[in-house]
């Protein structure tokens, strides 16, 4: 038997205002309108019962009925009888208003590919989502959800689950260098909820804030609608650039920096910057953020220790996340607080929200504790080489003199840089016309003189044939 779809009552205002001289019944009429014209309603959706509308409204049946028979007469409606009232089958689609996606740094506009829908070619921030394990990932979060107590349908720990900390702290000791204890590991749903944590434990109105230029725009975005002052600091072939961020803010109250992966350029934090880095840290009072947001992916040379390791006179926050190491969508991630402002991060974490879901929560621990995730991460490694050097080869040889990609250690994307003469912004837009999620690297600029590029995602490329494919679409959409 087929039912009618059911009335989506949260998507209707049918609210009556009766001071308006307009009657009663042509409000309703235009009540309904405006839901359907704006795809609040749907062709086929059925609408509240003549009986029960009235009552909900407190209006005479008959006001109602009226208001019906007009949006039926006019198109509107259709009645069956028994089965009820529906939007009518026959309307057209209503007009969507798609949001214009500015190139990032137009204003305050910036370029939207996390949208909830599928992945875009060249997308970045993706893991290869065709690699993950999700036989055994939907096995682990099946027990758990199968053998969950009682006391695990309640709010969860603000900070996270206890397990998952301690996996976390052990991970971070083994594979980073990092000594932590669980106690000093939050969970929070990604970055900007991890600087929201840090905000809220240390900072006061008017911090100044070093930022790399170019840096993680997304970050950029945040901390200009925060209440600190953001610095921007220059970075080079060996990463920040600490001398001209003493020299533009000595005592600035933080300072954010991706020392393992730069994004964008991809460059390494040398060893002598780091120091360099903690020690004006000490001396000033101050405090790093450390995203370590690629840190497990390195294919070629050793890998300089965590920021974090290095750190002596607890001033360093280390950042890290499971989107690019497992998946984006469990919203995931992890905030290591210095010893000396745990309690700050502890009480700020129960004032921001109620904690992170426990059920991922606990199927990471799992991940963890079975082995599998060292094993993913050892796999996506040699996975991650193999689709980056055929990706860059084949762009390479597709684009010809028009790009030069010099490969960086690490990271989940490329920089193929352009002639100085050219306007990365427009070609990225006309690549994005094509279909390819392509963002220009002057964007990610604020003071610095920027450079020409565009920055791709080559985690979901998946061999050769896919490469070409992509690469010549790129090729034509650059003409």
């Amino acid at each position: 038997m087929k039912f009618a779809k059911p009335v989506a009552k949260p998507e209707l205002d049918l609210h009556i205002d009766r001071a308006l001289e307009l009657p009663m019944y042509q409000q309703i009429c235009q009540r309904f309108k405006t839901a359907i014209e704006r795809g609040n309603l749907h062709a086929g959706d059925r609408v509240p019962a003549v009986r029960a509308l009235a009552t909900e409204l407190n209006l005479a049946r008959g006001t109602v009925e009226m208001a019906y028979r007009i949006l039926a007469d006019e198109g509107y409606l259709q009645v069956r009888g028994a089965a009820g009232t529906v939007v009518s089958p026959s309307l057209p689609p209503p007009a969507v208003l798609k949001p214009q996606t500015a190139m990032a740094g137009q204003g305050h506009a910036v370029i939207v590919d996390h949208d909830g829908k599928a992945p875009k070619p060249l997308q970045m921030g993706l893991p290869a989502l065709d690699a993950f394990p999700r036989k055994v990932w939907n096995r682990l979060v099946g027990h758990r959800l199968r053998s969950s107590e009682a006391a695990r349908l309640a709010y969860p720990d603000p900070a996270g689950y206890d397990r998952l900390r301690e996996r976390i702290a052990t991970y971070l000791g083994v594979s980073r260098g990092v000594t932590c204890l669980p106690e000093q590991v939050f969970i929070t749903t990604g970055l900007r909820n991890t600087l929201e944590l840090t905000f809220s434990s240390l900072s006061t109105a008017g911090d100044a804030f070093w930022l790399e230029d170019p840096g993680y725009i997304f970050a950029r975005l945040f901390l200009q609608n925060t209440a600190v002052k953001v610095v921007p600091v220059p970075v080079d072939e060996h990463g920040l650039m600490v001398e001209e961020g003493k020299r533009l803010s000595p005592y600035a109250k933080f300072a954010m920096v991706t020392p393992s992966h730069q994004s964008p350029l991809g460059v390494t934090l040398s060893l002598e910057r780091r120091m360099a880095l903690l020690e004006w840290a000490s001396k000033a009072g101050s405090w790093i953020v450390e995203d370590d947001y690629d840190s497990e992916f390195r294919y070629q040379g050793r890998p300089l220790p965590a920021l974090k390791s290095l750190d002596r006179n607890d001033r360093v926050i280390y950042s890290g996340t499971f989107s690019k190491a497992m998946f984006p969508g469990l919203r995931l991630a992890y905030a290591v607080a210095p010893v000396s402002a745990v309690a700050r991060f502890q009480a700020a974490s129960h004032n921001l929200n109620a904690g992170c879901p426990y059920l991922f929560q606990a199927g990471i621990a799992d991940f963890i504790a079975e082995g599998h995730f060292s094993r993913h991460l050892k796999k996506m490694r040699l996975l991650y080489a193999e689709r980056r050097a055929v990706t860059s080869r084949v762009f390479q040889e597709v684009l010809g003199d028009r790009i030069r990609i010099d490969l960086q250690p690490g990271g989940l994307h490329v920089l193929a840089k352009l002639a100085d003469h050219e306007d990365d912004v427009m070609l990225a837009g006309r690549a994005r016309t094509a279909g390819l999620a392509v963002h220009p690297l002057s964007r990610w600029y604020i003071n610095a003189k920027p450079q020409q590029g565009l920055l791709l995602g080559f985690a979901n490329i998946v061999d050769e044939k896919d490469a070409m494919r992509l690469a010549l679409r790129l090729k034509q959409a650059l003409v």
